[in-house]
């Protein structure tokens, strides 16, 4: 599994998203900005979190398993029944 750099700072983070209130952005590609990562924290149920580029790869996503968002890196996630969850954003030191 991914982790976060150590050259990091956290910065900010999304509200906790359920089933019904997935912004329609999130399910569909997109991606962070150079030199912003993610973490996605699953509250409860499961996601699938899809990394498109360079190869596919798909992680479910658990409470007991988060997911790194790369920077840049396009992703998708999908909604595995009953979800709660939200994003935490990163930035690196020298950005």
């Amino acid at each position: 599994m991914k982790d976060l750099p150590d050259n990091v700072t956290y910065y900010n983070r999304t509200p906790e998203f359920t089933r019904a209130t997935i912004p329609k952005g999130l399910l569909r590609r997109h991606l962070t900005k150079e030199g912003t990562w993610g973490k996605i924290i699953i509250l409860e149920g499961r996601l699938r979190y899809r990394i498109l580029e360079p190869e596919l790869e798909e992680i479910e996503l658990s409470a007991d398993r988060y997911g790194v968002v790369e920077p840049a890196v396009p992703h998708e996630v999908e909604p595995m029944g009953h979800v709660r969850f939200y994003v935490e954003f990163f930035s690196e030191a020298d950005t």
